[in-house]
């Protein structure tokens, strides 16, 4: 694809923010950014968290297109209130990284989590039959308990997603698996905890990460601005956002909402209060 405007686009550096529950799409999003920085031949990227994680795959797929950006622009994840879970296993696929001090980071762990309705259906007088091909195949329905062997299969998923969490960590912060599996046991942290841990190079804001950002592309910071990638809104959406109180916290809640049912039964690389 040719851009007539190249030429700028190698004198500033790229923005990308993450907000909110990482689902589907935020993956087509932020894979779409990040093929137009590579097009553009941006010589840096500020990549901006603030997110509580959300599913597996889709945290994994961003995380791998960083990882094959970083030989062709320098990268640095700057985290925002909240990066925590799949936000820290994006911003693993930056070579460098900076938080707030009181950055909310840490979660590193996987949650499953189905709902057992079976008491209520029973005082109501429903019940289902279910006909299936395997003694698992309707694992986490939720009018029954889970088995105890069904727990274990569970387990076992959620261990083995677990380990490639804890391995991806490691590698990318050159730490040993049993290192970051002394604070990877689901807890949150603060920035200023995750630079002792080793899971965060430098302490400070959106700004700092924009002058390391420079710095390391070789820019003068004074001139070296930030040029956020992002999808452009509907023009109703705009005029919305902008002329009536509270739209854009009914659109996240739904959003969020929508996240919730979505997943409903899916590990998560998820932050849950």
């Amino acid at each position: 694809m040719f851009w007539p405007f190249n030429k700028k686009a190698t004198k500033q550096i790229a923005r990308i923010e993450i907000a909110g529950a990482i689902g589907s799409g935020t993956r087509k999003a932020v894979l779409k950014a990040l093929k137009e920085v590579e097009e553009r031949k941006y010589p840096a990227l500020v990549l901006r968290i603030d997110s509580p994680g959300g599913t597996v795959g889709d945290s994994y797929e961003i995380y791998q297109a960083l990882v094959r950006l970083q030989s062709k622009l320098k990268i640095v994840a700057s985290y925002g209130n909240i990066s925590a879970s799949g936000g820290v296993y994006i911003g693993m696929g930056a070579p460098h990284i900076m938080a707030n001090p009181g950055t909310l980071t840490g979660s590193i762990g996987v949650i499953l989590r189905g709902n057992n309705l079976e008491k209520l259906l029973d005082r109501v007088g429903v019940s289902f039959k279910v006909i299936k091909s395997g003694p698992y195949k309707d694992i986490l329905s939720f009018d029954r308990q889970l088995t105890a062997e069904e727990e274990q299969i569970l387990q076992t998923l959620i261990d083995s997603t677990y380990e490639q969490f804890v391995n991806t960590v490691a590698e990318s912060r050159h730490l040993e698996p049993a290192t970051v599996k002394t604070f990877a046991d689901g807890r949150i942290f603060t920035g200023e905890q995750a630079v002792e841990f080793g899971v965060v190079d430098r302490l400070g804001s959106e700004e700092d990460a924009r002058l390391w950002a420079a710095e390391l592309a070789g820019l003068d910071p004074d001139k070296a601005k930030l040029h956020t990638i992002e999808e452009r809104k509907p023009l109703l959406t705009r005029l919305l956002q902008n002329q009536v109180s509270g739209f854009s916290t009914v659109v996240s809640t739904a959003d969020w909402v929508q996240f919730e049912l979505s997943t409903n039964g899916q590990p998560l690389w998820l932050y849950r209060p």
